[in-house]
């Protein structure tokens, strides 16, 4: 375990003038960079986690609890991010789309007649005999 990579405290408890230490042990706080670099030697295959703890003086519960907050991205600065242009996408070509609701019918004199799909038989056949006949 390297020393440089981390803070002792003690704990202690205040009592109007007095202090109190409740624990001897130090505790030791970790740099984000010491904690990826430990949590990264788990990662490798074939790795004992616990071992990987052990040799860095730390409980697997904490090393645990650094993966899990290295997946979730908790850890500020704690994964390297890669930034790609995203492709531009053309729009696709697509016909003109007739208007609904109407049919376009083209004479052989270039005459156009757009009419409802509804229109009764009779007044189409009268409307195109009429074109027809002023088209001659």
């Amino acid at each position: 375990m390297d020393d440089s990579d981390c803070t002792y405290e003690a704990h202690t408890s205040a009592r109007g003038d007095q202090a109190v230490v409740i624990r001897s042990e130090r505790r030791r706080r970790w740099s984000d960079e010491a904690k990826l670099r430990i949590v990264q030697e788990t990662l490798v295959p074939g790795t004992i986690t616990s071992l990987v703890a052990r040799r860095h003086g730390i409980g697997t519960g904490q090393l645990y609890t650094w993966r899990k907050q290295m997946l979730a991205g908790a850890m500020a600065g704690f994964m390297p991010v890669e930034l790609c242009a995203s492709p531009v996408l053309e729009p696709e070509e697509r016909p003109p789309v007739p208007r609904t609701g109407l049919v376009e019918i083209v004479m052989p004199s270039g005459t156009r007649v757009m009419i409802a799909p509804e229109i009764e038989r009779a007044a189409l056949k009268k409307v195109l005999g009429v074109i027809s006949e002023l088209g001659r």
